[in-house]
């Protein structure tokens, strides 16, 4: 990854931080937590109501890619 782009995205990264505590907060305490098989379910609702859902069954590969984008956020 280019070392100009990770300068640019901690701001953001910091920003979205501040804006959405919780959520942050939340993947911090899920990904201490999750195991090779978990099924990791992804929702969001539009403005009209509309929801769409997708999950995946997690493996230990995801689970190693999940801890190195972590690692790249501290």
């Amino acid at each position: 990854m280019n070392p100009m782009t990770l300068l640019h995205l901690k701001p953001m990264f910091e920003q979205f931080r501040e804006r959405h505590p919780k959520f942050v907060q939340f993947f911090g305490y899920a990904g201490t937590h999750l195991k090779e098989d978990a099924l990791l379910e992804i929702s969001i609702t539009d403005a009209d109501g509309k929801k769409i859902v997708t999950n995946i069954r997690l493996t230990q590969e995801d689970i190693e890619l999940g801890n190195q984008l972590l690692e790249l956020m501290k």
